[in-house]
């Protein structure tokens, strides 16, 4: 006797394809803040990794410290008022990015453009050099950003690096030694981003390595 499908059977088979169906796709969904989240995390590690590979000694220049490779987050007219962020080395030791003195770090991606998303005085979000993406609130929605106590100094939101990879907090240009204890992050630094929608994201960077992680 030849065997075949009942109707019963292929609806139900039907119906179990496109609920894994359905999960496939809500599992590529996509989520701007995780993507933001992931995207700092990467630029956050190649800021360490310029802080290790060009640490900025000079032994003719006893503040040399104060040029250390930071990156620094903002909000103003030159990124629409929109959270952004810059990775750049303080050449001129102003505690602010510079493109004339090439301050500001080459986008490994497309060296045509600078690792900066706006910053006041320099460039905006939008303009030539700029790289858009590091503008959080106008690519992926987010509204705030916040660091907890243990990275948090003047009202800096910045993070520069040693030679060693060790996370420091606040501006290097206001560093009075290669070393002061209340600029180094001895407990885990968290850097909260919040869309439009009171969603949230953690990051962490752990003190003494630097390793940079979502929570």
């Amino acid at each position: 006797m030849k065997k075949a499908f009942t109707m019963l059977e292929l609806v139900f088979v039907i119906v179990v394809v496109g609920i894994l169906s359905y999960m496939v796709a809500s599992s590529f969904t996509r989520n701007p803040l995780r993507e933001a989240a992931d995207q700092v995390v990467s630029h956050i590690r190649y800021t360490q990794h310029l802080a290790m590979m060009d640490d900025k000694f000079n032994v003719n220049d006893a503040t040399w410290y104060q040029e250390r490779w930071q990156i620094v987050f903002n909000s103003d007219a030159n990124t629409y008022n929109q959270w952004a962020y810059t990775i750049f080395s303080d050449g001129n030791k102003n505690a602010n990015p510079n493109l004339t003195l090439n301050e500001v770090a080459l986008n490994p991606l497309d060296p045509a453009k600078y690792l900066t998303g706006g910053y006041t005085g320099i460039i905006f979000s939008d303009g030539v050099g700029a790289t858009q993406e590091m503008n959080l609130g106008m690519k992926y929605g987010v509204s705030t950003i916040t660091f907890n106590a243990a990275c948090q100094f003047g009202g800096s939101q910045r993070i520069s690096f040693d030679y060693l990879g060790r996370p420091l907090k606040g501006v290097p240009s206001g560093f009075g030694a290669i070393y002061q204890r209340n600029r180094m992050i001895t407990a885990q630094c968290q850097i909260t981003l919040t869309d439009v929608s009171g969603n949230a994201i953690i990051i962490a960077i752990e003190p003494e390595t630097g390793y940079t992680h979502i929570l």
